[in-house]
């Protein structure tokens, strides 16, 4: 069993920042990698971004590319999402997730946090 909880999330201006963190506990030397997604009111969960657990590899959506940075802490069994020039449509329920395997560029996760709200005023 894995565990995840997000951190990070509120209310932020357009063109600011953020940084989301997901705190992973349980059998954390079995994951291969580590996503996020994220949910808009009224939208299906779209996947954002992903990192290889082990070599730090990274997959983004062609939508965040640019302004989405995804790392990892090892050490500390977190993943960072950091989220720059905010916009009104980045407004969404951000979850992280954990795979057993590849691949990562999909939605067939193994174990899902919480979600943390991330909300863009105009």
């Amino acid at each position: 069993q894995v565990q995840l909880v997000e951190s990070g999330g509120g209310l932020v201006q357009a063109g600011g920042s953020l940084r989301l963190s997901c705190a992973a506990s349980g059998r954390t030397f079995s994951i291969y990698g580590m996503g996020w997604f994220r949910q808009a009111p009224g939208k299906e969960r779209e996947f954002v971004a992903a990192i290889t657990w082990s070599t730090g590899r990274t997959y983004y959506a062609d939508s965040v590319k640019g302004r989405f940075t995804i790392s990892r802490d090892n050490a500390k069994n977190t993943v960072y999402l950091e989220i720059n020039s905010l916009k009104p449509e980045d407004t969404a329920v951000y979850y992280c997730a954990a795979k057993w395997g590849p691949p990562l560029m999909t939605s067939n996760y193994d174990y899902w946090g919480q979600g943390t709200q991330v909300t863009v005023s105009s």
